[in-house]
């Protein structure tokens, strides 16, 4: 059962990553079954003296991945057989999506500085007038071949402690996560396809003409709060989007049905 002396404060790993990770262990060895009831956040917070707040962070994960549901009034249980992972959605890095593809994959680092926040983007991540942003403009490779080309801001009052990694190297995704707040939760993409530009041409060895798949991102922390504004151009000759539908599962209203929404 769940122990509380395994939860380690003094490493660099994340609180709700922990736990998260001490249940999803305790479900795959056997000791939560199927449908059986966990402990209450009240429970777990006494448990490993953390709080509910980090608790319900773990949780959550832990049900949009399948392995739990949540019934209200009632609690949280050990889901049903879960969803193939190969039909849900989730949050890959470049480095990552390219190993799976088969393809070397490496990053260069354009530009990476602190600026006053773009007009454009006050209320996109809900700042006032005269914050900063940290930019990071990067070109990323596939096979020593230039894909696409990404423009990202975050906020700097929540992400100054972005400039001490080297974003050549390591996932920006990743290192966000290491932060409760900033731990990117939920992303909503809009694709649309443009013309090459100028500078599409010159990074990327591309043809004037050319088709550009043009996608802003906005990435939400767990609370819904703005983290990330990204802008990234992908060749249109290189690149291709795989769109998943996944089951949206209301335990609290179907607790048996599955519901698929487009």
């Amino acid at each position: 059962m769940l122990d509380g002396s395994k939860l380690n404060k003094n490493v660099p790993i994340p609180l709700y990553f922990q736990l998260k990770e001490l249940i999803l262990s305790e479900i795959k060895n056997g000791s939560y079954r199927n449908a059986e009831l966990i402990p209450t956040d009240n429970e777990l917070s006494e448990i490993f003296k953390i709080s509910r707040t980090t608790v319900r962070h773990a949780e959550t994960e832990l049900v949009q991945e399948g392995w739990l549901y949540h019934i209200k009034s009632k609690g949280t249980f050990v889901s049903r057989p879960k969803i193939n992972r190969d039909f849900v959605q989730t949050l890959e890095s470049f480095n990552n999506q390219k190993q799976y593809s088969g393809r070397t994959a490496h990053t260069e680092l354009l530009d990476f500085k602190v600026i006053t926040a773009p007009t454009a983007l006050i209320i996109a991540l809900k700042l006032q007038h005269n914050d900063k942003v940290i930019y990071i403009y990067r070109r990323r490779f596939a096979d020593e071949e230039p894909i696409v080309m990404v423009e990202t801001y975050v906020p700097y009052d929540k992400c100054s402690f972005l400039l001490s990694h080297d974003l050549a190297k390591e996932s920006l995704y990743q290192i966000l996560a290491m932060y409760e707040e900033t731990h990117i939760f939920k992303i909503h993409h809009l694709i649309e396809a443009v013309e090459a530009s100028t500078n599409d041409i010159q990074n990327m060895n591309i043809k004037r003409g050319s088709a550009i798949q043009k996608c802003i991102s906005m990435g939400y922390n767990l609370y819904g709060d703005p983290i990330e504004y990204s802008s990234a151009r992908y060749r249109g000759d290189r690149n291709s989007f795989e769109i998943i539908i996944a089951p949206n599962i209301d335990f609290e209203e179907h607790p048996k049905q599955l519901d698929v929404e487009v």
